[in-house]
């Protein structure tokens, strides 16, 4: 690409850069192109753990604009790294060639194009931020059900680019489950204009589900239709303890047959996260007692004439006869139930606080979740004594964060390196499991090395070759996922 850019006339340097800069605001509205100190914040990770940098950031405010952006894209022989709201914690969106790539940002594409009550179905476009979008429809009376702790930044395309998983994926999906059609801009500029809104659409290969979970390694997604759903008007909430996380797996194998599919949410919790939210959220009230080995956080829902409040406190009340529950509080109100679920936000604010650390992603079999939990945890305590293990996750789906922060007693300089060894660790406890180390963040560039080295021929080949042929130069995010060169 570079030896592309050279016999164009452009240079590879800082003066290079700039020409190109220049000319890219030629070819389109100056307005979308920003450069200089305001594209750093584009060119980080959302923790700022990296700091890259780009030639410009683009920034379209329609799928016209978008569409003339990858033309003059391909036109200077430029990369393409497609953006939305910054919250990925793979690196899918931040620019590593800052000599050849332009960042495309899709934040001004905020219109919410259409909600339809009848249909119960959205089109949105892709900068929406996800709650703004959840806060539209549920004034409709609505409810669309994609629920994640970054819901206040992340955006509507980035979701879907990166088929997001979240708390709620246990009732209703992934958010590929979640869409109806796609609008997107492919590298050469052309749009695909497939904004379906049909439950059932059988005419041969479905091309949006090539797009979702693609990274921006395809093409642009500039606007989503997607399902909604009546509105829960009845949510019960409860965080319980229990005496181990085999105990948690027990609970949730009895919630999953008496609650059936009005559970919305399972999660598990460990002593240490009520510490780590209280770091986090300065001030959080707990309000159970914090020394037991295990917690579930669960959550059940439902309209109409289902009795969600009996349904809690009977299940509840079997689980705690038995022995399986030893204490619990159930919120009482919807801002008790909010701060419970602050609790589970909050840890992730709180590791965050503590420094640079391992944050992993993985799934298992749902039976062989405790195992997988136990065995990465002893192997990290056996191998690295200082360093301390926080698992948690999303029961019902097999998806465990298993982070691990490192041990700062041995220097600022050890931390990459116990980072390394960690994930080593807890991959090769993984591979044994036969488990996927991304159950929902992605690959993007951070887990690149690692999924090519567990990816299968046949499987490479067919990814490959998609790619080369809807992007045949290889200029849609490149360094994202696979290498297409």
């Amino acid at each position: 690409m570079d030896r592309q850019l050279e016999a164009a006339g452009f240079a590879t340097g800082e003066g290079g850069r700039k020409d190109l800069a220049q000319r890219l605001s030629e070819m389109l509205d100056p307005q979308i192109v920003l450069t200089g100190e305001g594209m750093h914040e584009y060119c980080r990770d959302w923790h700022g753990d990296v700091q890259s940098d780009a030639i410009a950031v683009l920034r379209p405010r329609s799928t016209d604009e978008v569409s003339a952006v990858m033309r003059a894209a391909a036109a200077l022989g430029l990369d393409v790294v497609p953006q939305g709201g910054r919250t990925g914690l793979v690196l899918g969106g931040v620019p590593d060639q800052p000599a050849r790539q332009v960042v495309l940002s899709l934040e001004r594409m905020t219109s919410i194009r259409q909600i339809d009550a009848e249909d119960f179905s959205a089109v949105v476009e892709a900068g929406v931020v996800l709650e703004a979008f959840k806060e539209a429809v549920a004034e409709a009376g609505l409810f669309f059900p994609l629920a994640l702790g970054a819901q206040g930044s992340c955006q509507i395309g980035g979701n879907v680019s990166t088929n997001a998983g979240g708390v709620n994926v246990l009732r209703y999906g992934m958010t590929r489950e979640l869409v109806l059609g796609l609008e997107v801009v492919l590298p050469d500029g052309t749009v695909f204009e497939g904004l379906s809104q049909l439950r059932k659409d059988n005419r041969g290969i479905d091309l949006k589900q090539l797009f979702i979970g693609a990274e921006g390694t395809l093409g642009v997604i500039t606007a989503v239709s997607v399902k909604l759903l009546p509105r829960p008007e009845h949510v019960a909430t409860a965080l319980l303890a229990l005496s181990s996380l085999p105990d948690v797996m027990t609970l949730y194998r009895r919630a999953r047959q008496q609650c059936c599919d009005l559970m919305s949410a399972f999660e598990f919790l460990p002593p240490l996260a009520f510490q780590l939210a209280q770091e986090g959220i300065p001030g959080l009230q707990i309000p159970i007692d914090t020394g037991h080995p295990a917690y579930a956080l669960v959550e059940i829902s439902g309209s109409g004439l289902v009795d969600i409040d009996d349904l809690m406190a009977r299940f509840l009340e079997g689980a705690m006869e038995d022995g399986l529950v030893i204490d619990g509080v159930v919120a009482q109100s919807r801002q008790q139930a909010q701060n419970l679920w602050l609790i589970r936000e909050g840890m992730n604010e709180g590791q965050a606080r503590r420094g640079k650390h391992l944050r992993t992603d993985v799934s298992v079999p749902l039976s062989k979740l405790a195992d997988f939990v136990a065995e990465a945890e002893a192997a990290i305590a056996r191998d690295m004594p200082g360093c301390v293990s926080v698992s948690y996750g999303h029961v019902g789906d097999g998806n465990v964060h298993l982070n691990v922060m490192p041990d700062t007693s041995l220097g600022a300089d050890s931390i990459d390196p116990q980072i390394k060894q960690a994930k080593k660790i807890v991959n090769t406890v993984l591979d044994g499991y036969k488990g996927s180390i991304s159950a929902e963040h992605g690959i993007g560039r951070l887990k690149k090395p690692d999924f090519e080295a567990r990816l299968p021929e046949a499987q490479r080949q067919l990814l490959l070759a998609i790619r080369r042929g809807i992007d045949p130069d290889g200029r849609m995010n490149p360094g994202c996922q696979l290498d297409p060169r």
